[in-house]
């Protein structure tokens, strides 16, 4: 574990990212950072439950070959110290404060899944600050069928048991040859780093993070017109956990931005079709 002194040069791999770790306010976040040492940084913001190893780091390996990338883990998740929010709003706070300590007065955001929802609030706090935002596999506040995540997740997370697979290979991916496939694939590249590992989310993380996803999901409607910065939205044609509709209403409500949406692909359609999503955020991007 480094501290957060900054890199005369950043590694361009992933899995050779070192651990981080940066004060904010009492509270230390961890962080891995890779790709050029200027210009506006595009921050990671993960889903449910996730540390910085469940970062895919085709994503990250892709984007970071024209830009800064930095993934974080949520307070009181992985490495980082605190207690879990139980409230969307105070992850993006959180976020907020992180990339205020880091010293940035422009970034890009990646937010998927819960990522999203932390994004999404995170722009219309402080529009200024980011440049241009990319929501995958996620939704609105208020969003219908958002505050059934868990009820939807426990039953094939306990499939995942039963059948000793990953649950995300049946919570991300359709049950078709290319989903399952596509499944395998990713399980595997999570595994790549062997070393330095980050630390897996306590069930009390997962339950409070839950809290958050359930209450953003019942919580009244949040005026997307109010997000004039160019937003590209992104999301698998059968996503179970996060509606596929709700990508539809997202980009229907937001006046500057893009729909993409991935054939035979659930939830995690952005890694299933990595090789076609890279190139699209890069162009995204520049």
């Amino acid at each position: 574990m480094s501290s957060s002194t900054p890199f005369t040069q950043l590694t361009t791999s992933y899995v050779q990212a070192p651990n981080n770790l940066i004060i904010v306010g009492e509270t230390a976040f961890a962080y891995r950072e890779l790709g050029l040492n200027t210009g506006i940084p595009v921050f990671l913001l993960n889903h449910w439950g996730a540390v910085l190893d469940n970062v895919d780091p085709r994503i990250a390996d892709g984007l970071a070959r024209k830009h800064r990338v930095i993934a974080i883990d949520y307070r009181g998740i992985g490495l980082s110290g605190g207690i879990a929010p139980v409230t969307v709003d105070e992850m993006a706070r959180d976020t907020l404060a992180l990339i205020r300590t880091m010293g940035f007065d422009q970034v890009d955001l990646l937010g998927f899944s819960l990522g999203g929802f932390v994004a999404q609030d995170l722009a219309l706090k402080a529009p200024g600050l980011v440049r241009k935002l990319i929501l995958a596999g996620t939704g609105p506040a208020g969003g219908q069928g958002i505050d059934r995540v868990g009820a939807l997740s426990w039953p094939l997370m306990l499939k995942g048991l039963l059948t000793l697979r990953d649950p995300k290979t049946y919570l991300f991916f359709t049950s078709t040859k290319s989903g399952r496939q596509a499944a395998s694939a990713f399980l595997k590249r999570l595994k790549e780093r062997e070393s330095d590992r980050d630390k897996g989310p306590t069930p009390r993380a997962l339950f409070r993070q839950l809290n958050a996803i359930k209450a953003w999901g019942r919580q009244a409607a949040q005026d997307l017109g109010r997000l004039r910065m160019p937003v590209l939205v992104v999301n698998g044609d059968s996503d179970i956990m996060v509606p596929t509709e709700l990508s539809y209403d997202i980009a229907r409500r937001i006046p500057h931005a893009q729909l993409v949406i991935y054939p035979d692909a659930g939830h995690g359609g952005v890694f299933q079709h990595h090789a076609e999503f890279v190139p699209k955020v890069l162009e995204f991007l520049a």
